[in-house]
């Protein structure tokens, strides 16, 4: 499995968090930026990560920002992505097993690192379930043509 990760200047601290976590885990990932805490625009850096995911260039990708409700905005505007903005461990799970999530958002300012670790192993092991949600999931990407 491949990640792209990224934030914006109020995700980076968490974002270096969980990029600690993947090394650890050993998940090979790309650290898609910022190099710098100055303010930068949150869609400037999920966009990559979004078409990254959709092209199959990533197989999945994780966006933090302040809340991580302006980067799932933006990632959920690129056509077959499917970002959950998670912020508990059963959501986490959930978005998983019934949504086939491809890109995680998560809030620095809204949760703590330990959390977010958890997070991110819960939905980094946790398989999509298929049947009844695959029907449901085909009818979301159907919205998009």
């Amino acid at each position: 499995m491949k990640i792209a990760i990224t934030s914006d200047h109020g995700g980076n601290n968490l974002r270096h968090e969980i990029i600690k976590l993947l090394t650890e885990l050993g998940v090979e990932y790309d650290d898609l930026g910022p190099s710098t805490d100055e303010s930068v625009d949150y869609s400037d850096y999920a966009t990559p990560v979004a078409n990254g995911v959709a092209s199959g260039k990533y197989d999945r990708g994780i966006l933090i920002c302040g809340t991580g409700i302006g980067m799932s905005i933006a990632a959920n505007k690129v056509k077959g992505i499917r970002c959950a903005l998670v912020h508990d461990v059963f959501s986490a799970k959930a978005t998983r097993e019934h949504n086939n999530t491809n890109v995680l958002a998560m809030g620095e300012r809204v949760i703590g690192p330990g959390l977010a670790r958890e997070i991110v192993k819960t939905w980094l092991n946790t398989s999509f379930e298929g049947g009844r949600h695959e029907r449901r999931v085909n009818k979301l990407m159907e919205l998009e043509n």
